[in-house]
Protein backbone atom coordinates (compact mmCIF):
# COMPACT_ATOMS: atom_id res chain seq x y z
CA UNK A 1 0.00 0.00 0.00
CA UNK A 2 1.67 3.41 -0.93
CA UNK A 3 1.25 6.40 0.81
CA UNK A 4 -1.63 7.64 -1.87
CA UNK A 5 -3.60 4.62 -1.01
CA UNK A 6 -2.77 4.69 2.89
CA UNK A 7 -4.22 8.16 2.66
CA UNK A 8 -7.35 7.79 0.49
CA UNK A 9 -8.06 4.58 2.86
CA UNK A 10 -7.89 6.72 6.20
CA UNK A 11 -9.63 9.73 4.02
CA UNK A 12 -12.51 6.80 3.57
CA UNK A 13 -13.09 5.67 6.87
CA UNK A 14 -13.65 9.43 8.63
CA UNK A 15 -16.52 9.53 5.64
CA UNK A 16 -18.17 6.30 6.29
CA UNK A 17 -19.40 8.14 9.41
CA UNK A 18 -20.59 11.02 8.16
CA UNK A 19 -22.14 9.82 5.16
CA UNK A 20 -23.87 7.18 6.98
CA UNK A 21 -25.11 10.10 9.24
CA UNK A 22 -26.35 12.02 6.78
CA UNK A 23 -29.74 12.36 5.12
CA UNK A 24 -28.58 11.73 1.55
CA UNK A 25 -27.73 8.85 1.99
CA UNK A 26 -30.98 7.63 3.95
CA UNK A 27 -29.88 4.60 5.48
CA UNK A 28 -32.47 4.24 7.87
CA UNK A 29 -34.51 4.24 4.69
CA UNK A 30 -32.63 1.59 3.68
CA UNK A 31 -33.00 -0.34 6.39
CA UNK A 32 -36.96 -0.43 6.06
CA UNK A 33 -36.36 -1.63 1.93
CA UNK A 34 -35.31 1.49 -0.29
CA UNK A 35 -33.32 0.25 -3.05
CA UNK A 36 -30.23 2.71 -4.19
CA UNK A 37 -30.30 1.43 -7.21
CA UNK A 38 -31.76 3.88 -9.89
CA UNK A 39 -34.46 1.93 -12.85
CA UNK A 40 -31.63 3.10 -15.01
CA UNK A 41 -29.06 0.51 -13.50
CA UNK A 42 -31.48 -2.09 -12.94
CA UNK A 43 -32.76 -1.83 -16.49
CA UNK A 44 -29.04 -1.96 -18.11
CA UNK A 45 -27.69 -4.64 -15.72
CA UNK A 46 -30.64 -6.92 -16.55
CA UNK A 47 -32.17 -9.72 -14.21
CA UNK A 48 -29.55 -10.25 -11.24
CA UNK A 49 -31.25 -13.21 -9.66
CA UNK A 50 -29.30 -16.41 -8.95
CA UNK A 51 -26.23 -14.91 -10.44
CA UNK A 52 -22.66 -13.83 -8.72
CA UNK A 53 -22.27 -10.18 -8.50
CA UNK A 54 -18.73 -8.70 -7.71
CA UNK A 55 -19.25 -4.60 -6.35
CA UNK A 56 -15.60 -3.05 -6.33
CA UNK A 57 -15.52 0.12 -4.57
CA UNK A 58 -18.53 -0.75 -2.73
CA UNK A 59 -18.50 1.74 0.30
CA UNK A 60 -20.47 0.78 2.78
CA UNK A 61 -22.27 -1.67 0.86
CA UNK A 62 -25.99 -0.36 0.41
CA UNK A 63 -25.76 -1.07 -3.50
CA UNK A 64 -23.96 -4.43 -3.10
CA UNK A 65 -27.15 -5.11 -0.36
CA UNK A 66 -29.66 -3.92 -2.78
CA UNK A 67 -28.47 -6.06 -5.75
CA UNK A 68 -28.59 -9.36 -3.05
CA UNK A 69 -32.44 -8.04 -2.23
CA UNK A 70 -32.83 -8.48 -5.87
CA UNK A 71 -31.58 -11.73 -5.92
CA UNK A 72 -27.79 -11.96 -6.73
CA UNK A 73 -25.60 -13.89 -4.84
CA UNK A 74 -23.43 -10.34 -4.05
CA UNK A 75 -19.46 -9.52 -2.71
CA UNK A 76 -18.75 -6.08 -1.91
CA UNK A 77 -15.33 -4.95 -2.10
CA UNK A 78 -13.89 -2.16 -0.07
CA UNK A 79 -10.36 -0.28 0.99
CA UNK A 80 -12.20 1.33 4.33
CA UNK A 81 -12.20 -1.29 7.46
CA UNK A 82 -14.66 1.44 8.75
CA UNK A 83 -16.71 1.18 5.28
CA UNK A 84 -16.68 -2.71 5.28
CA UNK A 85 -17.41 -3.04 9.03
CA UNK A 86 -20.63 -1.00 8.55
CA UNK A 87 -21.21 -2.97 5.48
CA UNK A 88 -21.67 -6.22 7.48
CA UNK A 89 -23.31 -4.87 10.24
CA UNK A 90 -25.99 -3.42 7.84
CA UNK A 91 -26.09 -6.95 5.88
CA UNK A 92 -27.07 -8.44 9.68
CA UNK A 93 -29.21 -5.94 10.56
CA UNK A 94 -31.58 -6.31 7.40
CA UNK A 95 -31.19 -10.08 7.27
CA UNK A 96 -29.70 -10.17 3.62
CA UNK A 97 -27.24 -12.11 3.33
CA UNK A 98 -23.51 -10.88 1.35
CA UNK A 99 -19.80 -11.22 1.81
CA UNK A 100 -17.59 -8.54 2.25
CA UNK A 101 -13.91 -7.92 1.36
CA UNK A 102 -11.78 -5.17 2.99
CA UNK A 103 -9.15 -4.80 0.08
CA UNK A 104 -7.84 -2.41 -2.29
CA UNK A 105 -9.14 -3.12 -6.05
CA UNK A 106 -5.40 -3.89 -7.04
CA UNK A 107 -4.67 -6.65 -4.31
CA UNK A 108 -7.62 -8.06 -4.95
CA UNK A 109 -6.68 -11.31 -6.78
CA UNK A 110 -4.44 -12.20 -4.33
CA UNK A 111 -7.33 -11.99 -1.25
CA UNK A 112 -10.31 -13.50 -3.17
CA UNK A 113 -11.20 -16.52 -4.93
CA UNK A 114 -13.58 -17.27 -7.96
CA UNK A 115 -14.94 -15.74 -10.63
CA UNK A 116 -18.32 -13.94 -11.08
CA UNK A 117 -21.16 -13.42 -13.59
CA UNK A 118 -21.33 -9.59 -13.49
CA UNK A 119 -19.04 -7.10 -11.96
CA UNK A 120 -20.34 -3.83 -11.25
CA UNK A 121 -19.08 -0.25 -10.15
CA UNK A 122 -20.99 2.81 -9.48
CA UNK A 123 -20.44 6.86 -9.05
CA UNK A 124 -18.06 8.80 -8.13
CA UNK A 125 -14.91 5.62 -7.98
CA UNK A 126 -12.48 6.23 -11.21
CA UNK A 127 -11.25 9.42 -9.78
CA UNK A 128 -9.26 6.88 -7.09
CA UNK A 129 -8.22 4.87 -9.30
CA UNK A 130 -4.53 5.27 -9.78
CA UNK A 131 -3.94 2.74 -12.68
CA UNK A 132 -7.01 2.12 -15.27
CA UNK A 133 -4.99 -0.98 -16.84
CA UNK A 134 -4.75 -2.40 -13.08
CA UNK A 135 -8.42 -1.89 -12.65
CA UNK A 136 -9.67 -3.34 -15.85
CA UNK A 137 -7.64 -6.38 -15.61
CA UNK A 138 -9.01 -7.01 -12.10
CA UNK A 139 -12.02 -6.45 -13.27
CA UNK A 140 -11.52 -9.21 -16.35
CA UNK A 141 -9.58 -11.46 -13.79
CA UNK A 142 -12.74 -11.25 -11.79
CA UNK A 143 -15.37 -12.23 -14.95
CA UNK A 144 -15.93 -15.59 -16.18
CA UNK A 145 -16.37 -15.99 -20.09
CA UNK A 146 -19.02 -14.34 -21.00
CA UNK A 147 -19.66 -12.50 -17.95
CA UNK A 148 -20.66 -8.61 -17.48
CA UNK A 149 -18.70 -5.51 -16.24
CA UNK A 150 -21.32 -3.07 -15.75
CA UNK A 151 -20.54 0.88 -14.12
CA UNK A 152 -22.77 3.73 -13.79
CA UNK A 153 -20.38 6.57 -13.42
CA UNK A 154 -20.53 10.51 -13.35
CA UNK A 155 -18.82 11.72 -16.85
CA UNK A 156 -15.26 13.18 -16.61
CA UNK A 157 -16.62 16.38 -18.45
CA UNK A 158 -19.18 17.66 -15.85
CA UNK A 159 -16.22 17.05 -13.39
CA UNK A 160 -14.38 19.16 -15.42
CA UNK A 161 -16.59 21.84 -14.56
CA UNK A 162 -15.72 24.74 -12.58
CA UNK A 163 -17.94 24.06 -9.13
CA UNK A 164 -17.60 27.57 -8.06
CA UNK A 165 -19.42 28.79 -10.98
CA UNK A 166 -23.52 29.50 -10.27
CA UNK A 167 -24.94 30.81 -13.88
CA UNK A 168 -23.05 29.04 -16.41
CA UNK A 169 -21.13 25.64 -16.92
CA UNK A 170 -17.35 26.64 -17.48
CA UNK A 171 -14.34 24.15 -17.71
CA UNK A 172 -12.44 24.90 -14.68
CA UNK A 173 -10.34 21.31 -14.52
CA UNK A 174 -8.45 19.48 -16.86
CA UNK A 175 -10.46 17.00 -19.31
CA UNK A 176 -7.84 15.12 -19.94
CA UNK A 177 -5.27 13.03 -17.73
CA UNK A 178 -2.05 15.01 -17.44
CA UNK A 179 -0.39 12.30 -15.77
CA UNK A 180 -0.31 13.30 -12.16
CA UNK A 181 -2.14 13.08 -8.43
CA UNK A 182 -4.21 15.94 -7.94
CA UNK A 183 -3.86 16.53 -3.40
CA UNK A 184 -7.14 17.58 -1.66
CA UNK A 185 -6.48 19.14 2.13
CA UNK A 186 -8.70 18.71 4.72
CA UNK A 187 -11.98 20.97 3.95
CA UNK A 188 -15.13 21.88 5.44
CA UNK A 189 -18.84 20.28 3.83
CA UNK A 190 -18.38 16.95 1.84
CA UNK A 191 -21.08 15.78 -1.41
CA UNK A 192 -23.52 13.91 1.59
CA UNK A 193 -23.11 16.93 4.39
CA UNK A 194 -22.55 20.91 3.94
CA UNK A 195 -21.07 21.02 7.59
CA UNK A 196 -19.53 18.52 8.22
CA UNK A 197 -15.44 18.98 9.10
CA UNK A 198 -12.82 16.51 7.33
CA UNK A 199 -9.42 16.31 8.49
CA UNK A 200 -7.39 13.79 6.50
CA UNK A 201 -5.68 14.16 3.13
CA UNK A 202 -7.10 12.83 -0.22
CA UNK A 203 -5.51 12.04 -3.64
CA UNK A 204 -7.74 11.69 -7.08
CA UNK A 205 -6.54 11.00 -10.77
CA UNK A 206 -7.76 12.05 -13.58
CA UNK A 207 -9.46 9.64 -16.45
CA UNK A 208 -10.96 10.75 -19.67
CA UNK A 209 -13.60 8.90 -21.34
CA UNK A 210 -11.44 7.35 -24.18
CA UNK A 211 -9.09 5.96 -21.46
CA UNK A 212 -11.74 4.09 -19.84
CA UNK A 213 -12.72 2.34 -22.62
CA UNK A 214 -9.26 1.65 -23.81
CA UNK A 215 -8.54 0.20 -20.55
CA UNK A 216 -11.60 -1.88 -20.63
CA UNK A 217 -10.72 -3.24 -24.31
CA UNK A 218 -7.01 -3.63 -23.81
CA UNK A 219 -8.14 -6.09 -20.69
CA UNK A 220 -10.12 -8.17 -23.30
CA UNK A 221 -13.43 -6.90 -22.82
CA UNK A 222 -15.50 -6.17 -25.41
CA UNK A 223 -18.11 -3.09 -25.35
CA UNK A 224 -21.31 -3.55 -25.68
CA UNK A 225 -22.66 -0.02 -25.48
CA UNK A 226 -21.54 3.23 -24.22
CA UNK A 227 -24.20 5.68 -22.97
CA UNK A 228 -23.72 9.51 -21.78
CA UNK A 229 -26.70 10.73 -20.17
CA UNK A 230 -27.83 14.69 -19.44
CA UNK A 231 -28.45 14.05 -15.85
CA UNK A 232 -26.65 13.92 -12.61
CA UNK A 233 -27.85 12.52 -9.33
CA UNK A 234 -26.31 15.07 -7.07
CA UNK A 235 -26.12 18.76 -7.54
CA UNK A 236 -22.17 19.16 -7.84
CA UNK A 237 -22.83 22.58 -9.74
CA UNK A 238 -25.30 25.29 -8.54
CA UNK A 239 -26.53 25.80 -12.04
CA UNK A 240 -28.21 22.23 -12.25
CA UNK A 241 -31.95 22.07 -11.28
CA UNK A 242 -33.62 18.97 -10.05
CA UNK A 243 -36.53 17.60 -11.46
CA UNK A 244 -39.58 15.83 -10.34
CA UNK A 245 -37.62 12.54 -10.78
CA UNK A 246 -34.90 13.59 -8.34
CA UNK A 247 -32.19 14.18 -11.05
CA UNK A 248 -30.72 17.28 -11.55
CA UNK A 249 -29.98 18.89 -15.17
CA UNK A 250 -28.51 22.24 -16.71
CA UNK A 251 -32.24 23.91 -17.69
CA UNK A 252 -30.84 26.37 -19.55
CA UNK A 253 -29.97 23.40 -22.28
CA UNK A 254 -31.01 19.98 -20.44
CA UNK A 255 -30.38 18.20 -23.56
CA UNK A 256 -27.17 19.27 -23.93
CA UNK A 257 -24.77 18.77 -21.49
CA UNK A 258 -23.41 15.18 -20.50
CA UNK A 259 -23.22 14.66 -16.58
CA UNK A 260 -23.18 10.66 -16.18
CA UNK A 261 -22.12 7.85 -18.27
CA UNK A 262 -22.80 4.04 -18.48
CA UNK A 263 -20.53 1.69 -19.86
CA UNK A 264 -21.84 -2.48 -20.46
CA UNK A 265 -18.71 -4.93 -21.62
CA UNK A 266 -18.75 -8.56 -21.59
CA UNK A 267 -15.15 -10.54 -21.57
CA UNK A 268 -15.13 -12.77 -24.31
Amino acid sequence: MNDFTRANRDHWDELTAINASSSSYDVEGFRRGRCTLLPLELEEVGDVSGKSLLHLQCHFGMETLSWARLGADATGVDISPAAIALAEKLSTEIGVPASFVCSDVYDLPGRLEGQFDIVYTSQGVLAWLQDLRGWAETIAHFLRAGGTFYMFEFHRLANAIDPKREDVPVIGQPYFSTGGVVEYPPYTGTYSSGQAEVTTKSYEWVHSMGEVVTALAAAGLRIEFLHEFPFCTFQFHEFLTQGDDGLWRYAQAPERLPLMFSIRAVKG
